[in-house]
């Protein structure tokens, strides 16, 4: 039986080769990383430490973007800050402006916001706008009547009650009255800009 090896003897040549390369491994390991353990060694060891690393990157990806979002609110308070208080001086720096017998101090809005009504109303449909514009108080109905393009004002008009059509045209052509001859647009005039 000298021919054939049994089973035997080569799992017990196996073994013995592997506690051999076992013995070369640890003698080569420097003696921090034996007590320690060394999880990197394996696959799953490189797996859990690449996945740390990741985690790691993650995190740092998320502080510079709350780190970015913080330096973006300060920045915008400070702006909201600096606008308020230039808005205030303003307000202080600028004389009272008369306003009408009716309205109390500090009713009427600034006539930016008349321009933006306006354009607001031009662009909405006649019969949507006249509903939402014959709610407001009939000066606004004015002001904004008055910035509006002659042709939307029309339209708008006729798509009013007939009470809140009139009611505003009289205004406004109370407020035509009260205007010296100069300052009041000759109809034509009024069609050849447009």
């Amino acid at each position: 039986m000298i021919g054939r090896p049994s089973l035997l003897m080569l799992t017990a040549a196996s073994a013995a080769v592997a506690m051999v390369g076992n013995a070369v491994g640890l003698a080569a390991m420097p003696s921090g990383a034996q007590a320690a353990g060394s999880p990197a060694s394996s696959r799953l060891g490189v797996a859990i430490a690449d996945d740390l690393g990741a985690r790691d990157q993650a995190a740092v990806r998320r502080g510079r973007a709350l780190d970015m979002r913080e330096q973006a609110v300060r920045a915008t308070e400070a702006r909201l800050k600096a606008d308020a208080g230039s808005r205030q001086d303003a307000a202080t720096a600028a004389p009272a402006q008369p306003s009408s017998p009716g309205a109390p101090a500090g009713a009427t809005p600034p006539t930016d916001q008349y321009d933006d009504l306006a354009r607001i109303y031009q662009a909405m449909k006649p019969a949507s706008a006249a509903l939402v514009l014959e709610q407001l108080d009939l000066d606004v109905q004015m002001r904004v009547a008055q910035r509006m393009r002659e042709r939307s004002t029309a339209m708008v008009l006729a798509a009013m009650t007939p009470r809140g059509a009139a009611a505003l045209t009289m205004a406004l052509a109370r407020r035509d009255a009260r205007r010296p001859p100069s300052a009041v647009r000759p109809a034509g005039a009024a069609l050849s800009k447009r």
